[in-house]
């Protein structure tokens, strides 16, 4: 297993529960400005096809950008959903 990979998993945690990694209010907040639809998916629980579908009607859970083929999910709107405390060097 490559490191980038292990890292990954380190910052998501290594608890499966049936449909996937168990998301850490850290680990939500580990990700960056944006992530992908996958991981977004991910995090609310939600099946790919769904998530997809989802993103193409304009119903996902937060906003979801799409860029060229892709779609890209602003991590800040994601921690906002799942009501989770800012850090403390961050505004509210």
């Amino acid at each position: 297993m490559s490191n980038n990979r292990r890292s990954r998993t380190a910052r998501r945690g290594d608890h499966q529960t049936g449909g996937g990694p168990v998301w850490t209010a850290e680990a939500v907040r580990a990700l960056g400005a944006f992530t992908d639809l996958h991981t977004a998916a991910q995090i609310f629980g939600l099946a790919m096809s769904t998530a997809y579908l989802l993103a193409k009607r304009g119903q996902f859970p937060v906003p979801v950008i799409r860029a060229g083929t892709q779609y890209r999910v602003p991590v800040q709107p994601i921690i906002a959903a799942l009501h989770l405390e800012p850090e403390p060097d961050q505004p509210p």
